[in-house]
């Protein structure tokens, strides 16, 4: 298994020798309603495109998971998983081969990959959007993605999972609460589903944010003191920080699964 930290909440997932491009923004700025002066990310380069992507996987409907400059640059006949919420945004865009993805529905890939949708980000008062756990069908290594930190109570069931990806740290809005949902949520999923290894998403990299609502934004966390948690917790997870852009490869044991 093959990971590459392409920034935000964007990776390149190799699995089961599938290449899964998830929740890419690679080109231009991220803007939510066109509201620059509201929020603006900026990259200091732009990433260049992966080539041979056999899925196209998106967890939510929202610009900083379903970009859409960067949907417009990749080729439209490439297979996509969705949310429903961001089936609606592929296919407004003229994607062919769409697939919407309800929580415990599941698609296979090829024969090599099953990825399983789970309850994830809660976005506004009605909509819930997706995590998703793939499973390499050979080895039956496991990876689990939520972006948020919303973790579903019925990923128990699927324990152990071989590898995390899910915030580390923490930022949220006075009055409002948490829009990553770090440490504490972490934890928490780690205790549940035992992982050898877990990855930070969303927080940190390359990416330069600007506009109001950056002045409010508070921050908190670090991955010294995750990994004193899960060392508390006598957890043996490693926690990895991915450098944006660095492909490597995660050597896990395989383990007895419940899936």
């Amino acid at each position: 298994m093959y990971l590459t930290w392409l920034d935000s909440n964007s990776w390149l997932i190799e699995i089961g020798n599938q290449r899964i491009l998830l929740d890419p923004w690679l080109v231009g700025s991220l803007i939510f309603g066109n509201a620059d002066w509201f929020f603006k990310g900026s990259r200091p380069q732009e990433r260049p495109i992966p080539e041979n992507i056999d899925l196209i996987l998106l967890s939510q409907g929202l610009e900083d998971h379903a970009h859409p400059p960067t949907l417009k640059q990749l080729d439209h006949k490439i297979k996509v998983v969705a949310s429903p919420n961001a089936a609606k945004v592929v296919q407004g865009l003229g994607y062919t081969s769409v697939t919407s993805l309800a929580h415990g529905e599941s698609f296979t890939l090829n024969n090599r990959v099953e990825i399983k949708a789970f309850p994830g980000s809660q976005i506004g008062p009605t909509l819930v959007e997706n995590g998703y756990l793939f499973k390499e069908l050979e080895t039956g290594l496991t990876l689990y993605y939520e972006p948020h930190g919303y973790h579903s109570p019925q990923l128990k069931q699927f324990a152990p999972i071989d590898v995390i990806i899910t915030p580390i740290m923490d930022m949220g809005l006075p009055l409002l609460g948490p829009i990553l949902k770090g440490t504490n949520s972490a934890l928490e999923v780690a205790k549940w589903l035992q992982p050898q290894v877990m990855l930070s998403t969303a927080a940190g990299g390359d990416v330069i944010f600007e506009g109001l609502l950056t002045k409010f934004l508070k921050t908190g966390g670090s991955f010294e003191e995750f990994r004193s948690l899960l060392e508390k917790n006598n957890l043996s997870t490693k926690v990895i920080e991915p450098n944006p852009g660095d492909r490597f490869e995660l050597r896990l044991e395989k383990r007895a699964l419940a899936i």
